[in-house]
């Protein structure tokens, strides 16, 4: 009896644990945990991921961006991608000169406009536009506007641009690119000779770079302060501000000067003059105050002395006999002695 009921037990046991055996070995998990994961699946999983990842950036940047098929940009998409638009309404006021300035630093794309105002007089001109002399076609056209569209990447494409309005009469504006402007001090700098002259140039955007030149003879000259440290000092105030200090100065150092500023689409500069005077040049104007007090002093006591010697005499004729009287007995009291 009890070999039969331990039979008995064995074979309803047997049979959860061939169950439980076969799960473990199979891989599996009891419910709520995640499956294992082989080696191979792992791979699998991992191909998939990276195949998604291109897909999904085949669909958002256009073509495979893979390692060989990278293609460096060109000039005209390696731009920061600033858009400016300018427009000039035509006609302007009657005998004003239609004209705007607009100064670039870095690669832009620049959208220039000529509107009519539709109050004109003006009706379906025909419109051309030139760069230069250089006629050029415009890319855009309303109604009553007329654009073009210019990828600015360097020097090449700066200028002037001019859209011509030809009617029953001719009207004309005119867009000047050009990059920014230093500003310098216009008026000669003047001081003394063993003093320090201070030089400031102002740009409103970040040039790349500030160099300082002078002019010796007919030659320009770069001024590297690290050549002559005892005599330029070249400070960089802030981004878009460069100073430059001349120390101990001489006759020599008087000149021009001026500052270079490098920006991504061209190069600009500002001018000054220096004049170095000699330390006698303030006291020249006190010299000639002071000789022309001395003149005009002199002349004063020569004059009294002229007045004070005539009004002794009543008139010429007495004057003259009282000179000629002394004058005998000056001659008589010699003879006598003699």
């Amino acid at each position: 009896m009890p070999a039969t009921f331990a039979g008995r037990c064995l074979g309803r046991l047997l049979p959860p644990l061939l169950l439980l055996l076969c799960i473990s070995f199979s891989g599996g998990s009891p419910a709520g945990k995640d499956p294992v994961m082989t080696t191979q699946d792992a791979s699998q999983s991992q191909a998939n991921s990276l195949t998604k990842m291109q897909v999904g950036l085949n669909e958002s940047s256009g073509p495979d961006l893979t390692t060989q098929n990278l293609k460096k940009p060109s000039k005209e998409h390696q731009s920061n991608g600033s858009f400016l638009q300018f427009e000039i309404l035509l006609p302007g006021p009657s005998g004003t000169l239609l004209e705007t300035n607009i100064s670039l630093a870095n690669a832009s794309t620049v959208e220039l406009s000529c509107k009519l105002d539709p109050n004109s007089y003006l009706k379906n001109p025909q419109v051309t536009w030139k760069r230069g002399n250089e006629t050029i076609s415009h890319t855009s056209k309303t109604e009553n506007s007329w654009s073009i569209k210019l990828v600015i990447v360097d020097s090449s494409k700066m200028g002037s641009y001019s859209c011509i309005l030809k009617g029953v009469e001719e009207i004309s504006a005119t867009f000047n690119l050009h990059v920014p402007k230093i500003e310098a001090r216009e008026k000669p700098i003047i001081t003394y000779e063993k003093d320090t002259a201070v030089m400031v140039c102002k740009s409103d955007s970040t040039p790349m770079t500030w160099t300082w030149y002078m002019m010796r003879g007919s030659k320009p000259v770069i001024i590297n302060e690290s050549l002559w440290t005892d005599k330029y000092l070249i400070s960089r105030l802030s981004a878009n501000v460069t100073r430059l200090r001349i120390l101990k100065l001489t006759k020599e150092d008087a000149g021009v000067y001026w500052c270079e500023a490098v920006f991504e689409l061209g190069k600009s500069e500002g001018k000054m003059e220096l004049k170095v005077l000699s330390i006698m040049a303030p006291l020249k104007p006190f010299i000639a105050i002071v000789a022309e007090v001395i003149i005009l002093v002199t002349t004063i006591i020569l004059y009294e002395l002229y007045s004070k010697r005539k009004g002794k005499c009543t008139g010429g004729k007495a004057c003259d006999q009282t000179e000629k009287l002394k004058s005998r007995e000056g001659s008589s009291a010699s003879h006598r002695r003699i």
